[in-house]
C-alpha cells in the first residue's frame, strides 16, 4: 500500500467542506431525494438495486501480495490500466457537479484505526455514512486512509470498462480508493470498508469478525456470528446487556472493538415490541431505505416488502439506549455461532469443542427458505464461510487460524444456536423454534446455567446438546423428538449431512484432520 490517492486530482473536484447531518437532510430533500417520515428520519429508494451486487465486486492487488488473495467467483481481478481507464471516467463524471463529503473513519480501538474519506453524488450517502462511520476530529490522512467514491449516477460500459454490468465496486489495496457506481444501495459503501479491513487487520495479528456484540454488566462480552436471518442483531440487542455493535468486529490483543459507528439493520416487519431499541432509533438523523411511507402521514409501514424484502434501516450507535460509548469490550467468554435451519434437523442448542467451532466457522451454515427467492420451492442450504464470504479477500482458513488462536489463548465458550424450523422442515410440517425459547436459551448460555448441566451426543451431528435449558421443554432440545415420523427426519438429517461434507472438500487440505473429521456423518 505504498501511493495513495492523487491530491491534486481530489482538490480539482472543487471539494466542499464537510457538512452536518441536518445539513445534508435539507441539500437531500431539496434535490428530490428522498422524504422525511413522521419521526424525521430520511427515507430514501436506491432505485434498480435493492441489495449488494456481490457479482460486480473487483479487486486490485499488489504483485507481492496476489497469491494472498482467495481468487475465485467472490473475489475477481480487475488490472491497473482497467482500473486507471475507469477512474478516470468516472472523474470526468465528477466535474462540476454538486459533490458530498465525509470524513471520518473505522475502527474504535485508535491503535488500528482506518481514516475513511467519501466522496459521494448523493447527499442521502453521505448522511448515510456519517451514521455508520466513526466521526471523530482527526483530519483525514490519505497515506494512512481509504477513499470512497460513491457515484450512483455513473454507469460502467460493460465493453469499454472491463466489467460485467453497468455496476462497479472495485477496491484498490494499492493506492487505498475504493470506487462504487451504477448503483444506489448504500450497503455497498459499509460493506466495502468491511471488505478492506478484512484485508489489512490479519497482517496486524487481528481477526475481523461478521458479528454483533454486546456485555454483561458484570463486563463480560459475547459475539454472535450469523448470516442474514438467523437473528444476529435481534438477539444481541438485549435490554439487560449493553450492545457494543449489531454486524462488525475485530477481536486483538487488547479485546474486542467495534469497527463502525452506527448500524445498518434489516426493519421489515419491525415493531415497537419485537425490536424496541432499533424502532426507538429511527428518528431524525437516520436513514431508511426501501420502506413504503403512507404519502399523507409519513408513516412508514414496515410490513410492507412491495418494494424490496431487504428493508433496512441506518443510524449511529447513539440512537440505541444501553450502548456501549467507547464500542470497546475484553476478550469473550462466549461465542455463539447463530445458524436458520429450514431442513428442521439440526438441534437448537448445542456445546462446541473447538475442532467443532472452526468446521461451523469455516462451513457458515444456514438455510434459504421457500419463497423469499425466485424459484426456491423447498429450503436451500446456504454455506458462507467465516459467516461474511462476500467481503473476505484472504484465503478463508487465515481467518480460522486467528480464530482458534483467539479461543484457546482466552477460552471462550463456544455454541451453535438453531433459530430455524423443528418438527419438520420449512413448508412441511415444521414449525420456527419460538423466539421466546431462543432468548431463554441465549440467556442461559451467557448466564452460566447451562455450564453444569450434562451433555448427550446427536449421533449425525457429533453436537453435545444439554439435556435440559431453563424455560425451554426438554423435548424442543431434541429435533427427531419432534417429528413426527422419525425415519422422515433421518432422511432430512441425512441429506443436510451430506451437504455439509460435500461443501466442506474445499477446506480440507488446509486444516488439520481433527477439524476434517469434526463435521456430521450420515
Amino acid at each position: 500500500m505504498a501511493t495513495t490517492p492523487d491530491q491534486t486530482i481530489i482538490s480539482g473536484l472543487n471539494l466542499p467542506a464537510p457538512l452536518s447531518s441536518p445539513a445534508l437532510i435539507e441539500r437531500a430533500l431539496a434535490r428530490g431525494e428522498g422524504q422525511l417520515t413522521d419521526r424525521g428520519a430520511l427515507s430514501t429508494l436506491t432505485g434498480r438495486y435493492t441489495g449488494r451486487s456481490p457479482r460486480d465486486r473487483y479487486l486490485v492487488v499488489p504483485a507481492e501480495q496476489h497469491s494472498a488473495i482467495d481468487w475465485g467467483t467472490v473475489n475477481r481481478a480487475m488490472d491497473e490500466a482497467t482500473f486507471d481507464r475507469l477512474f478516470g471516467r468516472v472523474l470526468a463524471y465528477l466535474q462540476g457537479r454538486e459533490l458530498f463529503h465525509v470524513e471520518a473513519s473505522a475502527c474504535a480501538d485508535a491503535r488500528h484505526r482506518l481514516p475513511v474519506r467519501l466522496i459521494a453524488d448523493q447527499a442521502w450517502h453521505a448522511l448515510f455514512s456519517r451514521c455508520l462511520l466513526r466521526l471523530d476530529e482527526t483530519l483525514f490522512d490519505p497515506a494512512t486512509g481509504v477513499t470512497i467514491y460513491s457515484v450512483v449516477g455513473f454507469q460502467a460500459d460493460p465493453q469499454r470498462d472491463g466489467t460485467r454490468s453497468e455496476v462497479f465496486i472495485v477496491l484498490n489495496f494499492a493506492r487505498r480508493m475504493v470506487l462504487i457506481g451504477g448503483t444506489g444501495y448504500a450497503g455497498e459503501i459499509k460493506k466495502s470498508v468491511f471488505s478492506y479491513l478484512n484485508y489489512l487487520l490479519p497482517s496486524r495479528g487481528v481477526l475481523p469478525m461478521h458479528c454483533s456484540a454486546n456485555v454483561g454488566r458484570d463486563g463480560r462480552s459475547a459475539l454472535f456470528f450469523g448470516l442474514s436471518g438467523t437473528g444476529k442483531t435481534t438477539l444481541s440487542a438485549d435490554p439487560t446487556r449493553l450492545l457494543i455493535g449489531d454486524d462488525e468486529h475485530a477481536w486483538s490483543d487488547e479485546g474486542i472493538f467495534n469497527l463502525e459507528g452506527g448500524c445498518y439493520a434489516k426493519c421489515i416487519r419491525l415493531s415497537p415490541t419485537g425490536e424496541p431499541q432499533i424502532w426507538n432509533a429511527l428518528h431524525f438523523g437516520s436513514v431508511l431505505e426501501n420502506v413504503v411511507i403512507d404519502p399523507t402521514t409519513r408513516v412508514p409501514n414496515f410490513d410492507d416488502d412491495s418494494l424490496t424484502e431487504n428493508t433496512r434501516a441506518a443510524y449511529p450507535l447513539a440512537h440505541i439506549d444501553g450502548a456501549v460509548p467507547t464500542s470497546r469490550a475484553g476478550h469473550p467468554d462466549t461465542v455463539i455461532f447463530l445458524t436458520c435451519d429450514a431442513f428442521g434437523v439440526l438441534p437448537p442448542l448445542a456445546r462446541l469443542t473447538i475442532d467443532q467451532a472452526l468446521y461451523h466457522f469455516l462451513s457458515g451454515y444456514t438455510a434459504t427458505v421457500a419463497g423469499t427467492e425466485v424459484g426456491i420451492v423447498r429450503p436451500q442450504a446456504t454455506f458462507s464461510t467465516c459467516f461474511a464470504a462476500p467481503f473476505l479477500p484472504l484465503h478463508p482458513t487465515r481467518y480460522a487460524e486467528l480464530l482458534a488462536e483467539r479461543l484457546r489463548r482466552h477460552g471462550s465458550r463456544v455454541w451453535l444456536v438453531n433459530t430455524g424450523w423443528t418438527g419438520g422442515s420449512a413448508g412441511d410440517g415444521g414449525e420456527r423454534i419460538r423466539l421466546a425459547y431462543t432468548r431463554a436459551m441465549v440467556r442461559a448460555i451467557l448466564e452460566g446455567q447451562l455450564d453444569q448441566v450434562p451433555c448427550v451426543t446427536d449421533p449425525r451431528f457429533g453436537l453435545a446438546v444439554p439435556t435440559a435449558c431453563p424455560d425451554v421443554p426438554v423435548e424442543v432440545l431434541h429435533p427427531r423428538q419432534r417429528w413426527a415420523d422419525p425415519l422422515a427426519y433421518d432422511q432430512q438429517a441425512n441429506k443436510l449431512a451430506g451437504l455439509f461434507t460435500a461443501n466442506f472438500a474445499k477446506y480440507a487440505e488446509g486444516v488439520a484432520e481433527s477439524v476434517r473429521s469434526a463435521g456430521p456423518g450420515v
